[in-house]
């Protein structure tokens, strides 16, 4: 923290399982249960195809690359990440599911090494391997000293926030996710059965109830970030109800609305001079050489530095670092693919008067439009 402001790391989802987990140090058992994939070392081979050999094993390190480098430079004040993994040896697939997302224990110090302070799990692969799955993901996180936020052994646990002590206050991180992202109404949690912290619509009672929560707690000196899975997986549209959820929110108390679950970055809000990201994008997974969506460009990823300031929660500046995925490793994006990605964030995001420029350092910056 410095000259009274917070910097929060925001990052869209983390998939370490699948592919990922194949090329780390204690690679799991590979099947898979998809229509037309069997095996998770397929995606393996089909990224080799694309970008040239992947070692294997690679570190615990190798998925995140230049990320952790930049990130011990910059030492923000939190680390919020958005896992789409379970964490388990459980192979009780979902049969409602058509992809799955499992990572070996073992290799759970490939997350550790990003040091997250909030790894949010209200999305719709936190029970990928059933509700056991689910139990032992938790627990995986907790042994690790992990805070996992928006799931639990039951309703009370989903819904408790994950609490980051800095100087003279706490960063507070609600994590829920909705329908709009794919997650199965039956994957709530309840007073008796595990699951995510689940919104049954994006009301705006529902807005009213998290708020009544977020007040509940927030005190002096607190920020609020609210982490929520929505929205579909391609295309820059941001639905109506989910700009009217997320202003709502913020005119109740929430400081940060940090989206995620569409496979590339979605538009830029500063609403009443507070930050909302409708989507971050994907950061880390297995996707390289999978065709279909190219005009998307879902191998350049941005990795989210927020400053706000520490007292009321308001952004001062947002820097949106560059990243390509190349050999499943994250490598700061060309200067000609940095400016590629800031036309598009600018294009999709005028319509809420955000303006994305760039630094010297090739990172792509918006801040408040009175600054």
């Amino acid at each position: 923290m410095a000259d009274g402001l917070l910097t929060l790391f925001l990052c869209g989802d983390v998939m370490l399982g699948r592919g990922v987990d194949q090329i780390l140090p204690h690679p799991g058992d590979p099947e898979l249960c998809e229509r037309e994939v069997d095996d998770a070392r397929y995606y393996v081979r089909l990224a080799e195809l694309v970008s040239g050999p992947i070692p294997q094993p690679g570190s615990f390190c190798w998925p995140w690359g230049d990320a952790l480098e930049l990130l011990d430079h910059v030492s923000p004040d939190a680390r919020v990440i958005n896992l789409e993994t379970s964490v388990t040896r459980s192979a009780d697939f979902s049969p409602s599911k058509a992809v799955h997302y499992r990572m070996n224990p073992d290799n759970l110090p490939c997350l550790v090494v990003a040091r997250p302070d909030a790894c949010v799990l209200a999305n719709n692969h936190a029970l990928d391997l059933g509700h056991n799955g689910l139990r032992e993901t938790i627990d995986a996180l907790a042994d690790s000293g992990i805070r996992a936020v928006g799931a639990g052994r039951d309703a009370a646990e989903a819904r408790q926030p994950a609490v980051v002590p800095v100087p003279r206050g706490r960063i507070l991180v609600f994590s829920c996710g909705a329908a709009s992202s794919g997650i199965p109404s039956s994957w709530a949690a309840t007073a008796t059965r595990p699951g995510v912290e689940f919104l049954p619509s994006l009301s705006d009672a529902v807005a009213d109830d998290l708020i009544s929560r977020v007040q509940e707690i927030k005190g002096s000196g607190d920020v609020v970030v609210v982490s929520i899975h929505w929205g579909s997986n391609w295309g820059y549209d941001v639905d109506h109800d989910q700009v009217r959820f997320a202003r709502r929110l913020i005119d109740g108390g929430a400081d940060l609305i940090h989206g995620h679950s569409s496979h590339h970055p979605r538009p830029v809000e500063v609403y009443r001079g507070k930050l909302v990201l409708y989507s971050c994008g994907d950061f880390i997974d297995d996707y390289e050489g999978i065709g279909g969506y190219e005009e998307f460009r879902d191998d350049l990823r941005v990795l989210c530095l927020a400053s706000v300031a520490r007292d009321t929660g308001t952004l001062d500046t947002l820097r949106m670092v560059p990243m390509q995925a190349s050999k499943m490793r994250l490598r700061h994006a060309s200067t000609e693919d940095g400016e590629w990605l800031r036309r598009v964030l600018e294009t999709i995001s005028s319509c809420f008067g955000t303006r994305v420029s760039r630094l010297s350092d090739e990172a792509l910056v918006v801040r408040p439009s009175s600054a």
